[in-house]
């Protein structure tokens, strides 16, 4: 059945019983199953989730905050050449101007952490959306995946706002890339929402050698996905400030995670042919979904970097890193 994702996850976040352990605590595995069933049941719901989850951890991560009882968090971050938001300080209070896009939430979200330029630095800024300085708007998002992420422009005009630490402490610390590697999470949930319309058809299909083929190897593939997480996990809790060994791990896990949820796309519609993507709406759904939310991957060029690193990286012996 097909849900409002912002509604669901307003409620799941402020109304429910959400307790969600931070990385690098020692419970890291059980934050990831947590973010793969949140997707798992709703691509774009979980999605919102995580968003509001990630908030938390990087609230607590550089400042030793968490968000508040009936707030919903937004994290936007997404920095393109054109437009952006600046950041001044006027009497003694930071205000944000300009726009920002691919803000996901920006119609249900209560608070965010938005980056902003500080003159030549990156600065991420804590921002109270229900204020006259901010207006969202929506509208540009013509793809059928996520399109009900609620995902568009914030637009600041001297919104007040406060620094979350010092330039650059958004993405100098290990804690970004376990995030990462959380949204790696979300796309395994999503990889198995997908799936599950194949294993709903094989007890009709046991006959039919090429649908086993693909449920055999999607069955792999999941296997194979959640041994990746578990791995990842550990390593987290092994040693949760090693931003070196979380930037690279961050860009294993990512690409590995990557090409799972794409093979699983193309089998099960390889096994199942045209039938469910146009008569099971919710499996349609989450296919278009999946499909977009995995482009968060910066795909060949994330290869690249991980390249670099294992070049770099001097200090971790290739039998460690497999």
């Amino acid at each position: 059945m097909m849900c409002d994702a912002p509604a669901l996850a307003v409620r799941i976040v402020t109304e429910g019983d959400l307790d969600v352990p931070l990385p690098g605590r020692g419970d890291t595995a059980d934050r990831f199953r947590i973010l793969t069933e949140l997707c798992h049941r709703d691509i774009s719901m979980g999605r919102l989730v995580e968003a509001h989850l990630d908030a938390d951890a990087i609230l607590a991560d550089i400042v030793g905050e968490r968000t508040g009882f009936g707030e919903f968090w937004g994290v936007w971050a997404a920095e393109p050449p054109e437009p952006m938001v600046t950041a001044e300080r006027h009497s003694g209070r930071w205000e944000l101007s300009g726009a920002k896009p691919w803000c996901s939430g920006v119609v249900s979200c209560t608070h965010a952490l938005v980056t902003a330029r500080d003159g030549d630095q990156r600065r991420m800024f804590a921002v109270d959306l229900q204020q006259p300085g901010v207006r969202p708007e929506r509208g540009g998002w013509t793809a059928a995946g996520m399109r009900t992420t609620e995902t568009g422009t914030a637009r600041f005009d001297r919104a007040e706002a406060r620094p979350i630490g010092a330039p650059g402490a958004y993405l100098e610390r290990a804690g970004f890339f376990h995030g990462g590697i959380g949204v790696a999470a979300c796309w395994f949930g999503g990889a198995r929402k997908v799936a599950g319309a194949l294993y709903t058809a094989a007890g009709r299909r046991r006959d039919d050698d090429i649908a086993m083929m693909h449920l055999g190897a999607v069955d792999a593939l999941l296997a194979q996905g959640q041994a990746i997480l578990s791995h990842a996990a550990m390593t987290i809790d092994a040693a949760p400030d090693d931003i070196d060994r979380a930037r690279r791990l961050a860009a294993q896990v990512r690409w590995s995670m990557e090409q799972i949820a794409t093979d699983v796309i193309d089998r099960v519609n390889r096994a199942l042919g045209p039938e469910p993507l146009v008569h099971q709406r919710e499996h349609a759904q989450a296919v278009a979904d999946l499909g977009v939310y995995i482009r968060q991957s910066h795909a060949d060029r994330d290869l690249v970097n991980l390249g670099r690193l294992v070049v770099d990286d001097r200090n971790l012996p290739e039998a460690r890193c497999r």
